[in-house]
């Protein structure tokens, strides 16, 4: 009996993405709204190819990116399966990208400085530029820490303790990053790419520690920042801190199901009602 393979949806021959690079889009589609659940099996390599109208060299292709994103695990001899675990790290731009080929976007993040948000989200503004995707609208919000009241990190390595000079350089790079998430998004609209496009950001005064991302309304991105020794210049002098390491940490993914009681789901709801009570009691509005 032929295995309905629907779900996976179908080649555009007017993307220019190759034939790879979609069906992976396709599969972590499926894997990421657990239409491929945790555990599952994956279609063969054969019947892939079949549903395709592809060589198996090109599904195996697309399972390699996945495979590099650690969605799927393979085992010799059985196939491809998406891995068990609830939690894993991944990477952030795709799963942006995938954020963006939905009608509705929303992306609620909060963290240290947004400069990862935004190096991620130009890659999906990219595409809408160019008409790869083409989403309706676009509503992000940012929660940053504000660095204007002392703050344990960053700090002065020598001491350790808060510096003004120190919190100075984050708010720079803080506004630098947010400022061009904003420029980016609003001139989607203004181009009329999409029906409407807004950045909302508000500050607070909690220490950073972690960064949350939310999309969609639907998945969590977690991830805690470690504390590393970095040499930066202040005042045309170099000075040794304890800083944030934001870049190229593991984030780990949770995504909503039709299990309330499981964990995927309690945490991202749990993350919005996080979110949501910052934004709506301490935080306070970004003045660029």
């Amino acid at each position: 009996m032929a295995v309905n393979l629907d779900f996976l949806g179908d080649l555009d021959p007017d993307d220019p993405r190759q034939a790879s690079q979609q069906i992976a889009n396709m599969l972590r589609a499926a894997i990421l709204t657990r239409k491929l659940a945790p555990g599952d099996k994956l279609p063969s390599q054969p019947e892939l190819a079949n549903r395709y109208g592809v060589a198996r060299e090109t599904i195996k292709r697309a399972l390699e990116v996945l495979r590099s994103e650690r969605l799927i695990v393979t085992r010799q001899g059985s196939g491809a399966f998406v891995r068990a675990q609830t939690q894993r790290p991944v990477e952030l731009r795709p799963l942006i990208v995938a954020a963006f080929e939905e009608p509705h976007v929303t992306i609620d993040f909060a963290g240290f400085t947004s400069e990862t948000l935004r190096d991620a989200v130009a890659e999906a503004l990219d595409m809408v530029r160019a008409g790869r995707i083409a989403p309706e609208t676009i509503a992000l919000r940012l929660l940053l820490s504000g660095m204007t009241s002392p703050c344990a990190l960053p700090a002065l390595r020598s001491t350790g303790t808060d510096s003004p000079a120190i919190r100075k350089r984050a708010e720079r790079i803080t506004r630098r990053a947010a400022d061009g998430i904003v420029d980016q998004v609003q001139e989607l609209a203004e181009l009329g790419l999409v029906k409407s496009a807004t950045v909302d950001i508000r500050l607070h005064d909690l220490g950073p520690s972690f960064k949350l991302y939310l999309l969609n309304g639907r998945e969590a991105f977690f991830s805690f920042y470690p504390v590393v020794e970095r040499d930066v210049t202040i005042g045309g002098e170099s000075t040794e801190i304890f800083d944030l390491l934001g870049r190229d940490v593991t984030l780990f993914h949770y995504a909503v199901d039709d299990d309330e009681t499981s964990h995927g789901t309690q945490f991202v709801e749990s993350s919005r009602l996080w979110f949501d009570s910052v934004w709506t009691s301490i935080a306070r509005e970004y003045r660029s």
